[in-house]
Order: C-alpha cells, then structure tokens, then sequence
C-alpha cells in the first residue's frame, strides 16, 4: 500500500497535475507490484519560495520546476525494483508532461506492514 505525496510548484493546470498522479500510478503498478485500485496521491502545490530544491546538488541541473514525490511504502522491493520504478517515472513524467529528466526527485520510505491502517480504526496487514 503506497501512499504517494507530490509536491511543486503552484500553477500546473489541472490536467498536468492528474497526468504526473497517473504516471506515478502506473510506474508503481508496473515495477513495484502495487494492485490494481491501490492509489492513495495526494497533490500539492508551493510558491516558489516553499520549494527550496538544490539548483545542483550531485550536479544534477534542477529547474525551478522540479517536482518532489514521496513514497510511503511496505519494506521488501529490491533495489533493481526501485531502480525500474525510478527510471519509469521520470521517463513517464518526461513523455506526457515534458518535465525535465533534472527535476523528478523520488524518496522511498519504507515501513513495516504493521503501519498502516486504512480506515475502520484497524490494522489491516497486521
């Protein structure tokens, strides 16, 4: 059960900010084995001022326009899993939205399955 959070800056029409949640979707589902109907994004949108991204950190070029997604996951993907999953979303960003290869910024977070409940007050992989 991923649950995605997307930040950047204000001002993306709707239709690019639906398009950059779908492929998210999509890069997850196809490399990380999510099922089918398990999307939990949440989308926001900064001033620039709250985007405080390194221009160029590892000499990697940002633009202002760089997005940042976290990914709160189950522990247990491997390393070639994530590295497809890191490929497909900023090439998938970089094909529908023409986001910049420089500016999709992915953290994974993983947590034991014992951490989440979704909803009914209960543990559901507990």
């Amino acid at each position: 059960m991923p649950f995605v959070r997307i930040d950047m800056v204000e001002g993306k029409p709707e239709t690019y900010r639906k398009t950059v949640g779908d492929v998210v979707y999509d890069a997850m589902r196809s490399t990380l084995n999510v099922p089918e109907n398990d999307k939990f994004i949440v989308i926001s949108e900064h001033s620039p001022a709250e985007m405080m991204i390194s221009p160029d950190y590892l000499d990697i070029q940002r633009s202002p326009n760089c997005i940042v997604i976290q990914i709160t996951l189950n522990t247990g993907r491997t390393t070639d899993m994530k590295k497809a999953f890191y490929h497909a979303v900023a090439y998938g960003l970089h094909e529908k939205v023409g986001l910049r290869l420089e500016d999709v910024f992915i953290s994974l977070v993983e947590v034991p399955k014992e951490n989440w409940s979704f909803g009914n007050g209960e543990a559901q992989y507990a």
